[in-house]
Parts: structure tokens; sequence; C-alpha cells
């Protein structure tokens, strides 16, 4: 008789059944023990003419994700962990709607970033096509959220604030020190941001008795500043008030000062370098006593501080993007959790009913009126002794200006 060794027996049947049962119940309680990731969309300009601000925000928005997965993820989605989906504006408008349509193809749930206001125009236009919630980090055009797109949160304040609250603290800081200055002229990028920021410009200062001797604009990128500090030179006026990108501010500041060209004070609105780390240690001569009213942290916070020694232990500069981001992703993970879904309707209205305290900026609670976050407000910083201090609101003030600045 011929034994088949390779056939099992009814015993053997029996047993792999059991333990295949056993696989069989146990195998689902441990897929649902791994909560899928929610997909966050995070886009910034990291290449081209804006890469170091882009840069700045994607850090900010890489820690605020690492600890909120540290500390346990959306508890009310069973500890589920954020996951980043990065898109690269490339410093274009065109190149920010690209990314948005790569974001919707990978289900993000929402969208945080675009920095410059014609990547932030274009790319909420693009997520509204799919009601993608989308948090803009800076994009300053108030024409951002003035064109009733539902899914359109800014966080920080637009160009409109800025302005006025730039304005009533340099007449503030003009009184106070009897009145010196009386003339200014205007220096902006030719962009919609820079634009945007000269007109209204042209239309209040005037009105809190300042003459304006001449408007100056300037492309973005800019490769050189001399006929532009010849002319500030042969008006001579008493201020400088300049709104542009990093680069082409520092390029005019240090032109200014090798053909020492000495105001009674520059007075930024919104500037890419006066209110960056980066060009204070590298220029700290050009960066001396410029002032700004800007986006910024506050300085009396400790989260704030901890997150500023963070960053710089790792070698890398500290601007206000960094807390902005930081901040925006927090607010998002807070909607998120609210809503206890990664819906993106449910994600839309729980941000629309904010009312999110837990940032590091020098705002009231968050509170969106037309997608305009009205908790929101800029503060004035000069550079003072190698550092960037606050200067006005009192509130949050760590040092007092100094103006008019002695050449």
């Amino acid at each position: 008789m011929t034994i088949d060794l390779l056939r099992p027996t009814r015993r053997q049947l029996i047993k792999t059944a059991a333990l295949g049962g056993v696989a069989t119940i146990a195998m689902p309680a441990y897929l649902r023990a791994q909560t899928p990731a929610i997909k966050v969309g995070i886009i910034q300009p990291v290449t081209g003419a804006l890469a170091q601000d882009g840069e700045f925000g994607r850090l900010g928005a890489e820690i605020a994700l690492n600890e909120i997965n540290a500390a346990g993820g959306i508890k009310s989605m069973g500890g589920a962990k954020l996951e980043m989906v990065f898109g690269d504006a490339r410093s274009n408008p065109e190149a920010g709607t690209q990314e948005v349509e790569k974001l919707q193809a990978e289900g993000v749930c929402a969208i945080v970033g675009g920095f410059a206001s014609p990547i932030c125009l274009a790319t909420t236009q693009a997520a509204a096509r799919y009601n993608l919630p989308y948090i803009v980090d800076v994009g300053v055009s108030d024409q951002i959220v003035s064109r009733g797109l539902t899914n359109t949160f800014r966080f920080a304040p637009g160009f409109g604030m800025v302005t006025g609250v730039a304005l009533d603290n340099l007449v503030k800081l003009n009184d106070a020190a009897g009145k010196p200055a009386k003339t200014v002229v205007l220096v902006h990028e030719d962009g919609l941001f820079g634009s945007g920021l000269a007109k209204l410009m042209q239309t209040e200062l005037p009105k809190r008795g300042f003459e304006i001797l001449e408007t100056i604009a300037h492309p973005t990128p800019a490769r050189d500043m001399s006929n532009v500090a010849l002319r500030i030179r042969s008006l001579n006026p008493d201020l400088v008030i300049p709104s542009s990108y990093y680069g082409e501010f520092v390029l005019l500041a240090r032109t200014m000062q090798q053909q020492r060209i000495r105001p009674k004070g520059i007075y930024a609105v919104l500037n890419g370098a006066a209110s960056n780390y980066r060009f204070v240690k590298e220029f700290p001569e050009a960066a001396a006593n410029v002032m700004d009213c800007n986006h910024w942290y506050d300085p009396r916070n400790t989260k704030a501080q901890e997150l500023k020694k963070q960053v710089e232990a790792q070698g890398k500069v500290f601007a206000y993007n960094v807390p902005l981001n930081y901040s925006c992703v927090k607010l998002l993970a807070d909607a998120i959790e609210r809503a206890g879904s990664a819906d993106r309707a449910k994600v839309t209205e729980a941000l629309a009913s904010s009312t999110f305290k837990d940032h590091i900026m020098p705002y009231g609670a968050t509170k969106f009126v037309n997608g305009q976050n009205t908790g929101a407000a800029p503060v004035n910083t000069q550079v003072q002794n190698g550092d960037i201090k606050v200067i006005f609101p009192d509130a949050f003030a760590d040092a007092k200006p100094v103006f008019p600045v002695q050449g």
C-alpha cells in the first residue's frame, strides 16, 4: 500500500483551520489599530526668487506637524497622524495652481501656505473648485479674501490693516520725537503686493501730514539698486518707506549704506528683510535701526521663545514665516480635532467657527469674518544692537524706538 505523505490528515486540517480562524479574527483588530494618516497639503515657493521665504514657511509647518503627531495626533480620530504632502509653487502663480491640482489628486483634506499674494490668489481660486479648505499664511493682498471664496481663510492681517497700523504708529513715533519727519520717498516692488501698498500709502500719508516726494517701483528680482539709491539721494527725504521682498531690500539698504545716504529713518512696511535675522546677522551696519511694520511672533510667549531656540539650534534662520506657518498648521489641526473628521466640508465649517487661541503670534483669539482673521494684527519692529525688537504696540513691546536716527 502506498501512503501519500503530502496529503494532510483530518486532524491537521482542523488544526490549520483553527489557526486560520485566529489569524482572521486577529488581523482586523490589527488593521483597526492602524488609523489612516490625514493628508495635509503645504504649498510654499522653495525654488525661484522667493525660495528663502518658502523654506521658512515649510520649516514652520514641519515643526508643527511633528509636534502634533508626537503629542498623539488627532485624538478625536483615534490618534490619526498628520502627513505632509508638499507642493513647490516655484515662485509663480501658474506653478502654484499646478501644485493644487497635484494635492487634490493626492487627497489632502486642506492646504496651508502660499506666501506671495499672486500665488495665493491663484491657489485659493484653484482650491475653491474642489471645495478644498485653504489657510493662507501671508498673502497680504486683500483681494484674496474679498472674492467670497468660502474655502479661503487668511490667518495673518492683510495690507489694508497693516498699512493703517503702520501709518498710525508712524504718526505716534514722529509726534513723540517732535515731528522731525515731513517728507517721504516710497520704494516698492512692482507686483500685486508692493503696488497695492504704494497705492494705499499715496492716499493715506498726505492725510497724516507727510509729503510724498516720489514713488519708485522696482522689479522682483532686481540685480541692482544703484539708480534707486541715487534718486533717493537727490530727493533727500526725511523717511524712506520700502515695501519689497528680501533680496531687493538687502540690495537697497546696502547701496544706501555704501553711498552714505542717511535719512532720519527707514520705516518699512511688510518688508521681506527688515524682520529677518539673516539680514541682521549678515549686514549689521545696513540693518541698524531699520524699522518695519510686519508679521512677527509674540516675544513674551514661551512657546515662541522655545521655537526660536529650536530653529537656531539647527543652524537655521528664524524669520516671521516660521512662527506664522507653525501657527497656521496648529489652527488646521484644531479644526480637524473639533470636526472629528478629515471631510473637507466639515473642516471648512470648523475653521469658519474657530476661536483658536493656542498660537504664538501677537494676536487675539482667531475669528474669521469673510475669510479674514479679525484677531490678527501686525507689530512694529526695529533692528537694535544686532537684534530685532518689538517697539509697538506697548502690550507686546520689548524695546523703545530709536528715532530719528542720527547718521
